[in-house]
């Protein structure tokens, strides 16, 4: 069985003024459907460009990235605009939620873009509300709402048009212990009993301990765990 995600040969390179600087370095992952992965590595070393990439976000400049046997590598942008409405969740440090609306109707913004009628996005966002635990909450604004909470509700957006793909940068980077752990607890369940495969970014140990497995990047390059923690250590 072919992975649901596919990597071979990729390279990132951004270009400030005549200086090119190469983000990604001939980077070959698989990622299993079903999979909880979490990446790793010191600031700068590419991490949140690989997460941008696979989920759509940006294009790469060599190699080849295969989404569910879909080559997006090869997609225009307006293309690929419809590819990650259809097919990624995006969970990001920030909750990124509109503070005017309510936790439904922030859940439901991913549904406006469908053929949707008002009362099913309305029905998909109570489902998905349900599913993070915030059933009671689905009235109240951002404002009225915890750091965890919020979070929990960007959660919601996220899976409310049940995406192929989740991917999450530092989803619990601006939480608090116990909060973190909720939403990572949450990421978990999403991954275990309801299958979303999920791949996030974190600087954090604890966080990736809830993953089903951790890769390490450092200067582009994906490394072994123990190579990484030699250069961790060896940077202190």
């Amino acid at each position: 069985m072919s992975p649901l995600v596919e990597i071979r040969s990729l390279s990132k390179v951004y270009t400030r003024g005549r200086q090119k600087i190469e983000v990604l370095h001939h980077v070959d992952l698989d990622i299993a459907a079903g999979d909880f992965l979490a990446l790793m590595g010191p600031s700068g070393s590419g991490k949140t460009t690989l997460l941008n990439l696979i989920g759509g976000l940006d294009s790469p400049s060599e190699g080849t990235i295969a989404v569910a046997e879909k080559r997006i590598d090869r997609l225009g942008q307006s293309e690929l605009a419809r590819w990650r409405s259809n097919h990624v969740g995006f969970v990001f440090q920030f909750y990124n939620l509109l503070p005017m609306l309510s936790a439904t109707r922030n859940v439901e913004l991913p549904l406006l873009l469908t053929k949707l009628p008002a009362s099913k996005r309305r029905s998909h966002a109570a489902v998905a509300l349900e599913l993070v635990g915030l059933a009671d909450r689905a009235a109240h604004k951002p404002g009225e709402l915890s750091g965890g909470q919020q979070q929990r509700v960007a959660i919601a957006r996220a899976i409310v048009s049940d995406p192929t793909l989740l991917v999450c940068d530092e989803p619990t980077g601006d939480l608090d212990r116990q909060s973190a752990v909720e939403v990572l607890t949450l990421l978990q369940r999403l991954n275990r009993e309801h299958g979303k495969t999920i791949v996030m970014v974190t600087h954090d140990p604890k966080a990736a301990e809830y993953a089903t497995h951790t890769l390490h990047l450092d200067k582009g390059t994906l490394v072994e765990a123990g190579a990484a923690v030699a250069a961790v250590a060896a940077a202190s």
